[in-house]
Order: C-alpha cells, then sequence, then structure tokens
C-alpha cells in the first residue's frame, strides 16, 4: 500500500460514522464472545476485504493498520489515533478486554447522541437560513427587475407615496449597491459561523441566550456532557476527564471548562464548579442536579442517567427552536411578498392618476 491508500482509506473511516460504529459494535460483540481484540480485527479485516480478494478495501485498511499498530505494543486508543475523530479515541482509554468493551460501547452510545443533536441543530438552522436567503433574493431581484421598468415608464414627474415610494427606494438601493448589501451579508454569516466555536468572555454568555449561539451552545454542552459520563462510567476521575476534554476541545468550550477546574481544584464540586462560573452553562437545571448528585454514591450511574435525559430534551427542544425559526422565516417571506405586490399596485395605480 501507498501513503495516497492509507490517507484515502483514513479520510473514509473518519466520515463513514454509520459503518464505524457498526464495525465497533462487532468488535465488542466479539470481544464478549471470547476473541481476543487481534483475532477480532483479523476477522473483520477479512470479511471487509472479501476473504482476501479486495485488500485495498479502506475498512479492510483501517483494520489492517490497527493491528499493526497493536502489535507495535500500542493501546487501542493509541492504535486508532488518527483514524477516528479526537474525540472518540479519549473514549478509547483502556488497557483490559473488560474496560475496553465499556468504552466501545460508550463510543456508540456518545456517538450516536452527538449525531442525533447535530442533525436537530442542523434542522433548526439550515431551514430558516434558507428562508432568510430566499428574502434577500425576492427584494434584491424585485429591485433590480420589477420596479425599474415602471418606474421608467412613470417617468421623473411622478412622486411615488406610501408603499410605492419604499419599493422605489428599495430598487434605487438594490441597484446602486447590491454588491454591498451581498458583500456584506455574506461576510456576517461567515462572522457568525467562525464565532461559534471560538468566541468566550463574559459577553458571548449573554450571546450564548440568542440563535444561532444557543444552539451551538446546546450542541457543545450536550457532546460535553455525554463525552464526561462515558469516560467517568469507563473509571475516569472526574477531574482527569475534565482536563482530557479541555485539552482537546476547541476554543469555547475549552474555556467554560477551564474556569470550571480551576474551582474544582479549589475543592469545589462538579455542579458547584459549573455554577461558580456564571455560565449557564450546561443550564441551570443540570447544574443543580449535578450539584446534587455530585457527592452521592454512583455518581458515574447518575451522571450517565443526566446525560441521556439531556440529551433527548436537547433534542426536543432544538425541534421546537426550528419549528419556531421556521415560523418565523414563513411569516417573513409572506410579509416581503404582500409588500411587493401591494406596492406594485400602487405603483401602478400612481402611474395611472398621473397619467389622467
Amino acid at each position: 500500500m501507498n501513503k495516497l491508500e492509507i490517507l484515502y482509506a483514513k479520510l473514509v473511516f473518519k466520515l463513514d460514522a454509520d459503518k464505524r460504529m457498526a464495525i465497533s459494535r462487532k468488535v465488542a460483540s466479539l470481544l464478549r464472545n471470547n476473541f481476543t481484540l487481534m483475532d477480532a480485527l483479523n476477522r473483520i479485516e477479512m470479511i471487509e476485504s472479501k476473504n482476501g480478494k479486495k485488500p485495498n478495501e479502506p475498512f479492510a485498511i483501517a483494520m489492517r493498520e490497527i493491528q499493526k499498530n497493536l502489535e507495535r505494543g500500542m493501546t487501542f486508543a493509541e492504535a486508532t489515533r488518527g483514524w477516528v475523530p479526537y474525540e472518540e479515541t479519549l473514549l478509547l482509554m483502556s488497557g483490559n478486554v473488560s474496560s475496553l468493551l465499556i468504552s466501545l460501547e460508550n463510543v456508540g452510545r456518545v456517538v450516536g447522541g452527538i449525531r442525533r443533536i447535530k442533525r436537530a441543530m442542523l434542522n433548526a438552522v439550515a431551514y430558516p437560513l434558507f428562508l432568510f436567503v430566499l428574502t434577500v433574493g425576492i427584494v434584491v431581484m424585485v429591485g433590480v427587475y420589477l420596479v425599474p421598468p415602471l418606474a421608467e415608464a412613470a417617468g421623473s414627474e411622478v412622486v411615488w407615496h406610501g408603499t410605492a415610494a419604499s419599493l422605489v427606494w428599495t430598487s434605487e438601493f438594490a441597484n446602486k449597491y447590491w454588491f454591498v448589501f451581498g458583500a456584506v451579508f455574506v461576510a456576517l454569516i461567515a462572522l457568525i459561523w467562525l464565532s461559534l466555536p471560538i468566541w468566550t468572555g463574559r459577553i458571548r454568555t449573554f450571546f450564548d441566550k440568542l440563535p444561532p449561539w444557543s444552539t451551538y451552545k446546546l450542541q457543545s454542552s450536550v457532546s460535553w456532557l455525554m463525552s464526561l459520563a462515558a469516560m467517568v462510567s469507563a473509571g475516569v476521575s472526574v477531574p482527569d476527564a475534565m482536563r482530557l476534554l479541555a485539552d482537546n476541545s476547541n476554543r469555547y468550550l475549552s474555556a467554560v471548562l477551564e474556569e470550571t477546574l480551576h474551582y474544582i481544584a479549589n475543592g469545589e464540586n462538579l455542579g458547584n464548579a459549573l455554577a461558580l462560573t456564571g455560565k449557564d452553562f450546561p443550564s441551570e437545571e443540570i447544574i443543580g442536579d449535578l450539584i446534587i448528585y455530585a457527592d452521592m454514591n454512583d455518581f458515574d450511574k447518575n451522571i450517565n442517567q443526566i446525560a441521556r435525559d439531556y440529551m433527548e430534551e436537547s433534542v426536543r427542544k432544538m425541534e421546537s427552536i426550528a419549528n419556531v425559526l421556521n415560523s418565523i422565516g414563513i411569516i417573513l417571506v409572506a410579509v416581503i411578498i404582500g409588500w411587493v405586490v401591494f406596492g406594485t399596485f400602487q405603483m401602478q395605480e400612481q402611474i395611472t392618476s398621473a397619467i389622467m
């Protein structure tokens, strides 16, 4: 195999989450049936390569490369580094079959939960954004193609009034500055998109109450809580798990976790530490639950239940946000269309009155 084939295999393995999770479930199933890890990977490699007939299939290459890494003395987490997203590598922290089974099950649960919340987030943002772009497109098209012929037919003597005047003004603005408006619109969307994973500070805490930052906060907090719960259930202490997640998160999430770790280092439990940051992360209700359960027995089981409940609640909340934004977008499009139709009628009436 050349390096290009390996790079392609890595790309396919990372992007095809459904098949990667299916492979993870197969490995876990084989381990439960007393296969060694190497035997399990070898069985799967034979399936993916069609018994060696297609050795260059991406998933067959992945199995062989992971086996080679294990033969070099790496742990399974180290062997998969570069082949799976890094957050999955964090969850594969085990040295024996028993804890590896737990880790593989955690990976499936966490990845599935994160994908659900990301799909809900995409649904909440995509259609309203499409409607907003459609609205802008309608305004520009009307200003460039519909109003100018009517205004030219009326001549310079007509003094526009009411909705007709606003339509003519919009047309003049669109014809002169549409490229500026378009550039500002694209720049604004890009700025908002870039700000989601990197913007931090007290002002960001305020904006986290408003979409799209609120939906991004919801998605980030669900991902964090599910990952934390999985790591704690695998035997990692809360401070160590928080440190690992902070070191391997984007700037936005890392800032929240670093501040939380500061309070944990001063003796606060997880819930109190989150409350003291003043960021309302992940939410007031979850912070309250963590304050109650942090010092109780079976915290690993409780935090898993909290994470699952929070994910379900967040998906419902995201769907509710999507419905509200969709309704606002539809109303906005309807108002713009009504404004255009009414303004066009007014222009025709005022042209007729001027001629008579």
